[in-house]
């Protein structure tokens, strides 16, 4: 962006990205004190003090949350404001933080290695590991189906969403969004705790991602053909059936993973007990092992393309 005042080159912020994903597909996250995983305790301590049944309070949590995350960015930015290399270590290591494309691309695996040799049980046992859904009576379609589409909405949510907010927003992005993200995950899904007290943070979920949402069903189309895919048939599909899924932004990402992979995703599943019936997304045949494989190496190759792209969007900032 160029004012009347001198401004830093974003050179550090573009290549603490791309030094940030390299970080994450090298290293992985750590075993222990994760910072995700820390932040996750400070706020579940919030939570017991604040909570209430009303919107009010939650409200009240969200922001609170997210300036909890942004503190630290913020804090370390200031530091640095004079320094590039400090500013590039600040930006690489809240990418590598916030990203999770090993850890995805990992759990996924283990299941579909699972799957294709037979162990059903052991792909219910690992399926919480990857998403919420109920496993006990998911035969080996429910299995597969539930791994593809976790790994559509995360392909968005632990890879495109904080590389774009990072990209337009600095470190303070990258923090502050994967704060919205593991918030809403505690708090913001229907249950009669959190059915009021969780709405802000669903809202602002809703909101932080709906712009990823729509760049990661694009990318899916760029990169179908590494899938066997076809571009055009991936953003109609994307098109089609996205807008009926009642996640303003998880059915796109779905939805064009099917029509990228030529797959069916979506259909009855359970949360918690809760049974819900999902619109269908694509005119293919369920999901297999081997689908979860390509969903894989589609994921990858999102964030192959990605990651330059918001190196280049942060330079021309």
């Amino acid at each position: 962006m160029t004012t009347g005042s001198r401004q830093p080159s974003n050179w550090p912020l573009a290549g603490g990205l791309v030094a940030g994903v390299i970080a994450d597909a090298l290293l992985g996250d750590p075993a222990r004190r994760h910072p995700v995983g820390l932040f996750g305790q400070a706020v579940t301590g919030l939570e017991r003090r604040v909570y209430a049944d009303n919107r009010c309070h939650g409200a009240a949590f969200t922001g609170a949350s997210v300036l909890l995350a942004l503190a630290p960015a913020a804090a370390a930015l200031r530091l640095t404001r004079r320094n590039a290399a400090g500013r590039l270590a600040v930006a690489a290591t809240a990418t590598w933080a916030v990203t999770g494309a090993r850890s995805l691309a990992m759990e996924a695996a283990r299941i579909q290695r699972l799957l294709a040799a037979g162990d059903l049980p052991a792909a219910r046992q690992f399926l919480p590991h990857l998403c919420g859904r109920d496993p006990a009576e998911l035969d080996w379609t429910g299995i597969a189906r539930a791994v593809v589409e976790s790994v559509a909405e995360n392909t968005s949510d632990a890879i495109v969403a904080p590389l774009l907010w990072g990209a337009l927003t600095g470190p303070a992005g990258l923090t502050g969004y994967r704060a919205v993200n593991t918030i809403d995950a505690m708090v913001g899904h229907h249950s009669p705790r959190y059915e009021r007290f969780g709405w802000a943070s669903a809202r602002l979920d809703d909101l932080a991602n709906w712009a990823p949402a729509q760049v990661t069903a694009l990318l899916a189309g760029v990169c179908s053909p590494a899938v066997g895919g076809n571009p055009v048939v991936t953003w109609q599909t994307a098109r089609s059936f996205g807008p009926a899924h009642p996640s303003p932004n998880a059915g796109w990402c779905e939805a064009a993973f099917a029509g990228a992979l030529g797959v069916q995703l979506g259909g009855t599943l359970s949360y918690a007990g809760r049974t819900e019936h999902r619109p269908i997304l694509g005119a293919g045949p369920p999901p297999g092992p081997t689908d979860i494989a390509r969903a894989i190496r589609l994921s990858r190759a999102i964030t192959t393309v990605m990651t330059p792209l918001a190196a280049a969007v942060a330079l021309a900032d």
